[in-house]
């Protein structure tokens, strides 16, 4: 073994791995066998289903749990901060003593030799005291408050849930650990945390361990994704992007495999009821390889089952949904909206954008006629049926079962006017008929959510209000919601902070453009969170250069006032106004490719029967049909291709 080898290999030890672990929740094997490691510098994304045990296995790795079986092995001195979902903080408490909190070993440790008592080992206080370099703990709490710009002042019970978190990282990261095990960090955090934090842990030095379900986030952060699998830990370098395109290989080859055993399992068991051949001396080998296709086959583990989303979308409302001009609302000196015009048509997927505080619920609440403005006009539409998802789960009765949250006094739920028993419909969301029964309060913030989603998808609805759904939901499952609410023909308002959820959803966006100088401000963009990305920036760059046009000299004062008019008149002549398109037609843009091919292939087929000779001595009571009808396609593939560019310009 060469010598570049040998120092490659030392300067990517592991630093913590584990061997052959095992943990089980009744018959259930959360963790089978399973083994990873983490080497130095890595930052990892650990990805599976709700309940597959993720949770549990970033408390072994952190030391807070042991396993049913296995081996942990951890680098001597190693020290491993694990960060929950739910920061768990005193409300009365500082921010600066609960950051205080990372250094509390050194804090001690330093009073201990600042109060010596007469057995007290002092150099040996003081060579720990320096390793933990405690002797200035009060500057590291400071420099990490201020890195993270909290106010060390501030009592924990004032701060929002994206605030605490922050201050969950700050005691974290006081620590100095070398080895960062997060448990969704994103929750609660709005899009400039997200980003934030991303920068954060990028610029981290010790290695790394997250869960979240945040793609983009894992996208940005992680250098690695290690799957949770029945029971498996599957490792795949890159990023989620990458993981992405390798899985779905795996889970096409897996399948191919599992139909092949399956089928030659079926034939052998068809082979041995034939009776005689099967006890004949030299058969035995063949019966033997039928037990052990049987044994494979019982000790599979099939992959999870996906969650079953349909929802009722109710009696269709009207054209307009809500019509918004010049409202303002304030509580107080606080000014919440100002000034701001909107017209939500049905079928609209609209996206609400903003800091933690911004007011996107007041703005909401504003739209569906829930409070009254302050000033200007709000008009609601027809036949509105409104259903909300809370992301503080406030309508979960935690002492309530599932069947009675789903269905109070009833057996039976309906969907589209189709009857449903409720153990089935609570099967299609992932919840055995044997918890049905539970009470609500023993579920996981996962399976809340899944059961928030089930209540939501049971009642008729034409409108549907989704205030943070993607929080603790599994990546496949929010993979089907985003494709249920594209399908959806009713209108959605979703408050989100994922950004790739929001893209693959929305039509248009509410964005918060509020300033000190300017409280109040919201602007609505075609399009997701890119989108508005991409217009938000040429619009400060347009703005950019026109107030660079109009810093002309004091004599050209009129000249200079004048560019900036023709510029935005300008732009405004070359870049008209996009109309939102109706539902309707949205529905028709997506068919019409569909129906042109037709068109085409139709056309293409009396082509080749009017070109072939046969036609004229076997059909010749049709031919004038088929001319007709290949003139008729012509006129109408013309208007179909009229019409799609009318729309695509839309």
């Amino acid at each position: 073994m060469d010598l570049p080898f040998l120092l490659q290999s030392a300067s990517r030890m592991a630093v913590l791995s584990v061997s052959d672990l095992s943990l089980a929740f009744g018959h259930v094997a959360l963790l089978d066998h399973a083994a990873m490691s983490l080497e130095t510098g890595e930052r990892v994304g650990l990805i599976g289903r709700n309940g597959t045990g993720k949770s549990s296995l970033l408390r072994i790795l952190a030391g807070l749990e042991p396993p049913d079986d296995g081996l942990v092995q951890v680098q001597q001195g190693l020290r491993r901060v694990y960060v929950p979902q739910e920061a768990d903080f005193s409300a009365d408490a500082t921010v600066f003593d609960v950051v205080s909190e990372g250094v509390a070993e050194a804090r001690s440790l330093r009073d201990r030799f600042e109060q010596h008592a007469p057995d007290d080992d002092l150099d040996a206080l003081q060579t720990r005291i320096e390793l933990l370099d405690g002797w200035n703990w009060e500057t590291r709490v400071d420099q990490t408050l201020q890195r993270l710009q909290l106010d060390g002042a501030t009592r924990i019970g004032s701060l929002s849930g994206g605030m605490q978190k922050r201050v969950a990282l700050a005691q974290a990261l006081v620590a100095a650990p070398d080895v960062l095990l997060l448990d969704e960090p994103t929750n609660h955090l709005d899009l400039d945390a997200i980003a934030w934090l991303e920068e954060l842990l990028t610029s981290f030095r010790g290695s790394l361990i997250l869960i979240t379900h945040d793609r983009a986030f894992l996208d940005d952060v992680s250098t690695r994704i290690i799957e949770l699998d029945r029971g498996i830990l599957r490792s795949y370098p890159g990023n989620f992007a990458a993981f992405e395109a390798r899985k779905e290989q795996e889970l096409a080859d897996e399948a191919v495999m599992n139909a092949r055993a399956d089928k030659l399992l079926a034939q052998e068991e068809v082979w041995i009821r034939k009776g005689v051949e099967a006890r004949r001396t030299r058969s035995v080998s063949r019966i033997n390889r039928l037990e052990a296709l049987r044994s494979q086959r019982a000790a599979r583990r099939e992959s999870l089952g996906r969650v079953k989303l349909d929802v009722d979308g109710g009696q269709s409302s009207g054209k307009i949904v809500a019509e918004l001009k010049n409202v303002s609302k304030s509580y107080g000196e606080r000014v919440i909206v100002r000034d701001f015009s909107a017209t939500i048509l049905r079928g609209d997927k609209v996206g609400l954008i903003g800091p933690n505080g911004a007011g996107k619920t007041t703005l909401l609440k504003l739209i569906l006629g829930d409070i009254a403005p302050d000033l200007g006009t709000v008009r609601q539409g027809t036949r509105l049926q409104v259903a909300y998802f809370d992301q503080m789960r406030a309508v979960l009765n935690p002492d309530a079962t599932l069947a009675d949250t789903i269905s109070p006094g009833s057996e039976w739920v309906e969907i589209a006017g189709q009857r449903k028993h409720v153990m089935s419909y609570l099967g299609d969301f992932l919840f055995s008929p044997a918890r049905a029964h539970s009470p609500v309060k023993s579920l996981s913030g996962g399976e809340r959510n899944r059961l928030l989603l089930a209540r939501l998808f049971a009642r008729p609805a034409n409108v549907l209000v989704l205030d943070e759904p993607t929080n603790d939901l599994d990546i496949d499952t929010l993979e089907l919601l985003e494709q249920l609410l594209q399908d959806f023909p009713g209108t959605v308002f979703l408050v989100s902070h994922d950004r790739r959820f929001l893209d693959n959803v929305v039509t248009s966006t509410i964005v918060s453009e509020s300033t000190p100088d300017d409280p109040g401000r919201w602007r609505e963009y075609e399009g997701g969170v890119t989108d508005w990305l991409t217009q938000s920036q040429r619009a400060r760059a347009l703005q950019a250069q026109l107030n660079k046009s109009a810093g002309g000299s004091q004599d050209k004062r009129g000249v200079a006032q004048a560019k900036p008019d023709a510029a935005a008149s300008g732009v405004a002549a070359s870049a008209p106004a996009r109309k939102k398109l109706s539902y309707k037609e949205q529905r028709e843009l997506q068919e019409l490719p569909g129906r042109i091919a037709a068109l085409e292939a139709e056309q293409k087929a009396l082509s080749d029967q009017l070109a072939d000779p046969v036609s004229y001595t076997s059909a010749t009571a049709r031919i004038g049909e088929m001319q007709e009808r290949f003139a008729r396609i012509d006129e109408e593939l013309l208007h179909a291709l009229e019409r799609w560019d009318v729309l695509d310009g839309k």
